[in-house]
């Protein structure tokens, strides 16, 4: 490796794109390229980047399965920052097994790391959680200790164990100080700001009350019935029942626990769940039936008895969760909403949705000005403005049940 290549490599390793640039802008050899490439990312030219690292990747010969490797891992990291997703993860892996079959274990970490942050934008935090397990932050260098900590820090949020995420925090904002990178500590700082934001509201004596996360986590923990609208679940200490793919069974058990005390009337049940506005006897009928199917899977954490004029949820205490924002499009938000640009094929892959829904949830968007787009055709992307006074951890997907 000759003098220029060292400096710029260097130069990158401390976040000094600019001072890479200079010393290999004018190269087309395939190290050049590939610094080049990594430079061009640094300064945000995502499309550019990937261009070289390619290019980079040809150039290497059969000999030099290492190099190529490292510029699959490179090229990995800018498609995961232009959240393109559409390439197959087996080349990531395969990257980061040569890398570490070869002894390059600071870029098989930085293989593991990306792997890692792709599970986690796609909500399969069980996928996550097994890449980052054998991980220990605190025996690796500053600038990794730095992103694992944080990636640690966003799965222990995601699943709400509040204690983890502070003690990552504390490590990912000492560890990016140590590396001395400006950007590294901004997101560090910015992860730690998102505890004190409002994360949900709670519905007690008839009023919405904002929560922020540690609130969350301990009416998670409180053994209170949860009938939880940001994950569609209901939640009663260590029962969790998944609801998300029965959406009328979840509407009928909200608005049970919004009348509880007290009870909630057939036609109004009637007309939340099966949206219709006259009701007959067939419509009543189905009802008796899905509250039967409703008591079955609740049967464990409370009960459901009929009234007089319609129902009533039986449990010691019983608290309805929402997100800060509802609608159809808030999970579609809450991924736009970390300022990054979005392709459609993306946003369907984290929602697990069909790319036609999201075209036609981004087009309303779009024509109530709440997003835009940049580009076109195949290269199209969206974005958002950020959600600024709350945060919309709790409306991202997630595979992992929570707790």
């Amino acid at each position: 490796m000759d003098s220029l290549i060292s400096a710029a490599a260097r130069a990158l390793a401390a976040g000094d794109a600019l001072a890479a640039l200079k010393r290999v802008a004018l190269r087309e050899d395939p190290p050049a390229l590939a610094l080049r490439g990594i430079a061009m990312a640094q300064l945000g030219e995502h499309g550019r980047a990937r261009e070289l690292l390619r290019r980079a990747a040809q150039g290497f010969g059969a000999q030099e399965a290492t190099a190529r490797a490292r510029c699959v891992v490179a090229e990995a990291e800018v498609a995961l920052a232009m959240r393109d997703f559409s390439a197959a993860p087996r080349a990531l892996e395969a990257a980061m097994a040569t890398l570490e079959t070869r002894g390059d274990h600071i870029n098989a970490l930085q293989a593991r790391l990306i792997a890692a942050r792709r599970q986690l934008l796609l909500g399969r935090l069980d996928a996550a959680s097994a890449l980052l397990a054998p991980l220990d932050d605190q025996a690796l260098p500053p600038l990794p200790a730095a992103v694992a900590a944080l990636a640690a820090a966003e799965l222990a949020l995601r699943s709400l164990r509040m204690d983890d995420v502070h003690a990552a925090l504390v490590r990912a904002r000492n560890a990016a100080a140590r590396a001395g990178v400006p950007a590294l500590q901004a997101e560090a700082d910015e992860a730690a700001a998102v505890l004190d934001r409002t994360a949900a509201r709670r519905l007690a004596g008839g009023e919405w009350q904002p929560l922020r996360l540690q609130e969350v986590a301990a009416l998670m923990d409180s053994g209170a019935l949860v009938v939880d609208a940001c994950r569609h679940a209901l939640r009663a200490g260590a029962l969790r029942v998944p609801l998300a793919r029965r959406p009328i069974l979840f509407t009928l058990l909200r608005a049970l626990a919004e009348a509880w005390p007290g009870e909630a009337e057939r036609d109004a049940l009637i007309a939340r769940a099966f949206r219709i506005r006259e009701v007959d006897e067939t419509h009543r009928a189905r009802l008796r039936v899905e509250i039967g199917r409703l008591r079955a899977l609740v049967r464990q954490a409370a009960g459901i008895e009929a009234t007089a004029r319609g129902f009533t949820l039986r449990a010691p205490a019983v608290a309805v969760l929402s997100p800060p924002m509802e609608g159809e499009a808030s999970e579609l938000l809450a991924l736009l909403s970390d300022g990054a640009a979005w392709s459609t094929s993306a946003l369907a892959l984290a929602l697990d949705a069909s790319q036609r829904t999201v075209q036609r949830e981004l087009a309303e968007l779009e024509a109530a000005g709440r997003v835009r787009a940049i580009g076109q055709t195949r290269s199209r992307r969206w974005l958002a403005p950020p959600l600024t006074g709350f945060t919309t951890i709790l409306l991202l997907p997630a595979a992992l049940q929570l707790g």
